[in-house]
This record gives structure tokens, C-alpha cells and sequence, in this order.
């Protein structure tokens, strides 16, 4: 060892040395630091014995052994993506149609075909191209072609009302029907006025006496009408007829209150739906001449006279059943409700259908007319209803409300108000006024079937339903008034006398009643 280097061990007792610490006689064990790479420090002490050894010993380092490299990560997530992608088409379920699949490949912008491609390589390729996309891939691209052709057609045609040329009899037609509502009106307003110029006490009175005849209604008569249920009624003018229509197919008319036959008329062959009398009828109509028209399911409408029991005349056979038929309260026109979604409006006098009225989306069910003659109230299977303007064929009012079709309709005597019935088992009231629904009626339990108005006043409503019931409502306050049960089974139509208020009511139990104050 050269002089002035450190002997990196120490030196025993029995040697001597030259070294910076100086030996002991007891041979003590020396310790000496570490010789520095560098050269060391000449003042460094020595370490104590049984001290750590200094962390210049120990190897440290900040480097760290990666599990996976990122390229193998990614390529087992690819993998985990791809198994779930085949599970998904698995799962997918495609038509069997090759038609309906090339039809949805053109839809997803693919081609239809491949050279050399099958059926079952045609779905699959469906199959894998909806596992990429997603399921409602197809719903998503159909709804946006529909809206781009939806927007195209929309800047090309822009929405705007047309008018086409209607035929010269309507034009005379509305050129009457304005001369002679406009008296009508003018005659109405003049007895509201008088109505209003009573005093309100005896108003009131007058209400509580109709309330009290209400309440002291009961069954007059009954009578077995036919073999198959009885499906609508309807009041002479007179008061003193009644007409009943058939499933058999028979129009029959009674007389009331004794409920004793009085003809049987015979013609269609099959469901009738309805019976209506004309407004001069057992008044200034001769019995030779036009009295009732009733209408059938497979599309007639024929029309009748009392003094025959074979058909005076027929209409043209509609394509599609003819629910309801109303006269018009000038007895010129006569309105019809054709399951084809439209109602028509034919001239009785020119004998030639004169409007053919569009605008509900479903079959129109029923028709009624006001008392002045200027407009019409419809109700159809779409649960919605129309108020027409006659004079100028538009519609004026639309009826919303009703969840399920409307299968009844009528006008109040005042002009303004409309009672509508609906498969919602309710009857609303509408203000034609302030166009919208006043009041609802929760009538029944059952679809309701028929409504009508007071004749005299329109001071009461009734309802009949296929619970079996009859409801007597006031006007007004929409008090039920009274409840009339006999029908054994569901109650199919229901009508007001126009003289005395007698009510008749007829039912799926064949038979036909009477009701009125005891």
C-alpha cells in the first residue's frame, strides 16, 4: 500500500501502522469510512460500530418493469370488442324475407348484393352491419330519409287553402239555405229577448216546475218491437207516432202512449241504423208524400211514405255503411254519415247530392242540425266533432275533448249549445259562443249511446247508455235529475217529444219504452 492511502480494514493490535488512527495495546478494532470513488474526504468521520450501513451502499433507481406494453393492450381490448360485436349479432333478429333484407341494406347505403352472396350471406352481412351500427340504426335512418322527403315536399309545396268549382246546385242550395236562416236567427234572437225581458223570479219558478216534473218521470209503457234488438227511435212532429228501427230490418211505427202498431215497413235487407221523420210529417206532409227516411249498414238509404209499406224511393248505395241520417229543419235537404270519413248533403227537391263533406279522419258517426238552418254539428270515430257552417262550407268550431268516438250529437233549442255522447261514458257541453267545452258530464258507466235536448226549451238533457239506464240532467247546473231503469240490457237510442216531452228509449232487449211524468 502506497503512503497516505487508508486501509480499507483495520489494523490488528500486534501491527504497527502509519495510518491517520493511532493503534491501541488492547488490539481495539478500528473502522474506518469508505473510500470516496472521487477521492474521498480527508475529514470524514468514521462510522460507530453497530451504526446502519450509509445509504451510498444501498442501490436505488426510478425505474419501473411494465406489466404489458401498450400495444398488447389495446389489441386484447380490439379482441374483448370484437367477441362482444359477434355476441350482439347473435342476439340481433333479422327478417328471413330477402326482399325486406335488401331493402334495409339499401336503406343502411350498403349494397344489396355481392358477387357470389347467398340469402343466409346477405342476412348475416345485415346481421354485422346492425352489430356495428346499433339495432335502431334502421328506425334512425328511416326517420331522417321521411323528414328530408318531408322537407323537400314542404319547400316545393308550400301549405296554402285551394278551392275547386263547386256545381251550380250547390250554389243555389247555400243561396237558400242563407235566405232562410237568416229569418230563423232573426226569429230566435227576438224570443230570447222576450225570454229575458221576464222577470228573474219568474224564471226561477219556471225552472223548479220543470225540475219537479223531472224528478216524477216514470215508465208509461213498454212493448216487445221486433225479434232482434231495436237500434234507434224518433218522435212524430205530431208527438203521437213513434219510429222504431230493426237488426231485422223492419222500420216499424207505433202509436203513443199505447204503444199499438200502426205500419210495417219492409225493404232492407240488413241492419238498420236509423230512422228519422220529416220535420212537416203527421203535420202538412201528406201521408203519400216523403215521411221517413231510414238508413242501413250495407250503404241504403231509402225513403218512405204511410200510406205504403214498400220504399217510395232509394238513394244511391254508398260503399260503405251509412250510420245516421238527419233532416234539415227546412225538409229540403237531408244529411248523411258514411264510414268512409265523410258526411253528404244531398237535395231532396233536385234529388242530387250536393256536398260531399270531408275533414274527419275516421267515420263520421252522427249529424245534427240547429233549429235555424245555417249550421251542423258532426261526431266521429276519430273522438272528435265539427260544427259546419252551411252557407259556406267551412269549419267553424272543432269539438276536442272526447277520448274515445263520439256516438251522439245534438243542438239545444237556443241555437248555441251542443251535448255530445262518447265510448268515454260522458256527455260534454259545448258553447259554440266561446268555442270550447263548458262543462262535462260524468253520466255513465257505459258507452254512451244517445243525447238529446228539451224540444221546448232546452231546460233538460237526456242520456242513455249501454249500463241499461236513462239519466235526466238539468241544464245549467248539470243536476242529475232523475234515473230511469227498466231496459234489461244496453240501451241503444233515446228521443224527446217535441209537444209534451214524453221520453221513449229503446234497448238491445227488443223492446222499446215510454217514459213521462207520473
Amino acid at each position: 500500500m502506497s503512503e497516505g492511502e487508508e486501509s480499507p480494514v483495520p489494523l490488528s493490535g500486534g501491527g504497527g501502522g502509519t495510518g491517520n488512527g493511532t493503534g491501541s495495546g488492547g488490539g481495539e478494532r478500528q473502522w474506518y469510512a469508505p473510500m470516496d470513488t472521487a477521492g474521498g474526504e480527508e475529514d470524514s468521520q468514521p462510522a460507530s460500530p453497530g451504526s446502519p450501513a450509509p445509504a451510498t451502499n444501498i442501490h436505488t433507481s426510478n425505474e419501473y418493469m411494465e406489466l404489458d406494453e401498450p400495444e398488447m393492450l389495446d389489441e386484447k381490448k380490439a379482441l374483448l370488442e370484437e367477441f362482444e360485436r359477434k355476441r350482439r349479432a347473435r342476439m340481433i333478429h333479422v327478417t328471413t324475407d330477402d326482399s325486406e333484407v335488401k331493402q334495409q341494406l339499401r336503406l343502411l347505403g350498403e349494397p344489396i348484393c355481392l358477387f357470389g352472396e347467398g340469402p343466409a350471406d346477405r342476412r348475416n352481412r345485415l346481421k354485422e352491419l346492425l352489430s356495428r351500427l346499433g339495432e335502431d340504426a334502421l328506425k334512425k335512418t328511416a326517420a331522417g330519409q321521411q323528414e328530408r322527403e318531408t322537407t323537400e315536399h314542404d319547400q316545393q309545396h308550400p301549405e296554402e287553402t285551394w278551392y275547386h268549382e263547386g256545381p251550380e246546385s250547390l250554389k243555389e242550395a247555400r243561396m237558400f239555405l242563407v235566405n232562410y236562416s237568416i229569418a230563423r236567427a232573426r226569429a230566435r234572437l227576438k224570443s230570447e229577448h222576450l225570454n229575458y225581458q221576464v222577470p228573474e223570479a219568474t224564471r226561477t219558478a219556471k225552472r223548479q216546475e220543470v225540475q219537479n216534473r223531472l224528478r216524477s218521470f216514470g215508465l208509461l209503457g213498454s212493448q216487445n218491437a221486433d225479434s232482434r234488438p231495436i237500434s234507434y227511435c224518433n218522435f212524430s212532429p205530431n208527438g203521437k207516432f213513434l219510429a222504431t228501427s230493426s237488426w231485422s230490418g223492419l222500420v216499424k211505427v207505433w202509436q203513443v202512449p199505447q204503444c199499438v202498431i200502426e205500419h210495417t215497413l219492409r225493404g232492407h235487407n240488413c241492419y238498420v241504423d236509423s230512422v228519422v221523420w220529416h220535420p212537416s210529417a203527421t203535420i202538412s206532409m201528406e201521408p203519400s208524400a216523403l215521411n221517413l227516411v231510414s238508413s242501413g249498414r250495407d250503404g241504403s238509404v231509402q225513403l218512405w211514405s204511410l200510406s205504403s209499406d214498400e220504399p217510395l224511393a232509394e238513394f244511391p248505395v254508398f260503399e260503405s255503411r251509412v250510420s245516421r241520417v238527419g233532416f234539415h229543419p227546412s225538409g229540403r235537404f237531408l244529411g248523411a254519415c258514411v264510414h268512409d270519413n265523410s258526411w253528404r248533403l244531398w237535395d231532396l227537391e233536385l234529388q242530387e247530392e250536393v256536398l260531399f263533406q270531408e275533414g274527419h279522419s275516421k267515420p263520421v258517426y252522427c249529424i245534427a242540425f240547429q233549429n235555424d238552418g245555417s249550421l251542423a254539428a258532426t261526431g266521429g270515430m276519430d273522438s272528435y266533432g265539427r260544427v259546419w257552417d252551411l252557407r259556406t262550407g267551412r269549419c267553424m268550431m272543432f269539438l276536442s275533448g272526447h277520448q274515445n268516438p263520439v256516438l251522439a250529437i245534438d243542438w239545444s233549442p237556443d241555437g248555441y249549445h251542443i251535448v255530445t255522447g262518447s265510448e268515454d261514458n260522458t256527455a260534454r257541453i259545448w258553447d259554440v259562443r266561446q268555442r270550447r267545452c263548458t262543462y262535462t258530464i260524468p253520466s255513465h258507466t257505459g258507452i254512451v249511446t244517445g243525447v238529446r235536448y228539451d224540444r221546448t226549451g232546452g231546460q233538460y238533457i237526456v242520456t242513455c247508455s249501454y249500463d241499461g239506464s236513462v239519466r235526466l240532467w238539468c241544464h245549467g247546473s248539470f243536476q242529475a235529475m232523475r234515473a230511469l231503469e227498466g231496459h234489461g240490457q244496453k240501451v241503444m237510442g233515446v228521443d224527446i217529444s217535441p209537444v209534451d216531452g214524453t221520453i221513449a228509449t229503446c234497448s238491445f232487449d227488443r223492446t222499446f219504452k215510454i217514459w213521462g211524468p207520473d
